[in-house]
């Protein structure tokens, strides 16, 4: 009895250094304890911004000029659980939105009790601090009663900025950024240069008489 308890024990014995060290050769194998970002991901991973060769984030005005108001609108379809954004309407679990671009942060809103974190951030509601609110309330103000995760892509933030700026607000957005001038050719010879060799058997204008 104990001789073959012992060899079954010595079998899962074996067994189990075996599989240890398939474990260890197959990590060094394929560099399984190596946590770096690899050079070409397999897929996009949104909200990870693209290393160097990657494409460049479009600014926001640029995205702001291309928004669609109807679009944004059905976004804000997310939004009416908690908000309304007609003129004169009441609060809800949050604010009404009426007029809210250009508006100071966390006033107004006929007496909404806002959160000491979102009064604390101070300014107004322009189209880079909507943004920025819109991409993460949490991240913009820590400590917010606002549950919303955010709106991940930048196009629907966008749309979304571009409705409620049309609901009672009406701000001029900010002009897009001018594309980038393309590089000059090879500079023209200044003044006074020559552009040309000198001629055959001509000496240069800073050689020594003879």
């Amino acid at each position: 009895m104990d001789d073959r308890f012992n060899t079954i024990a010595g079998w899962v014995l074996g067994a189990g250094i075996v599989g240890l060290g398939l474990a260890i050769v197959s990590s060094h194998y394929f560099e399984a304890d190596k946590h770096e970002r690899p050079e070409t991901m397999g897929y996009a991973i949104e909200g990870v911004a693209e290393g160097e060769g990657g494409e460049k984030e479009v600014p926001l005005a640029t995205l702001l000029a291309a928004a669609d108001a109807a679009k944004g609108e059905a976004v804000f379809a997310k939004c009416k659980s908690c908000h309304t954004i007609n003129e004169g309407g009441a609060n809800g679990i949050g604010p009404n939105l009426h007029g809210v671009v250009g508006e100071a942060i966390g006033q107004g809103a006929g007496g909404f009790p806002f959160s000491d974190a979102l009064k604390s951030v101070g300014g107004s509601w322009d189209f880079d601090k909507l943004n920025a609110w819109l991409t993460s309330p949490k991240a913009f103000a820590p400590g917010t009663k606002m549950t919303f995760a955010g709106l991940s892509k930048p196009e629907d933030r966008a749309n979304l900025i571009v409705y409620l700026n049309s609901q009672g607000s009406n701000v001029p957005l900010p002009p897009p950024p001018a594309a980038d001038a393309p590089e000059a050719d090879a500079a023209a010879p200044a003044d006074g240069e020559a552009s040309e060799a000198p001629a055959e058997g001509a000496a240069p204008a800073d050689a020594p008489a003879t």
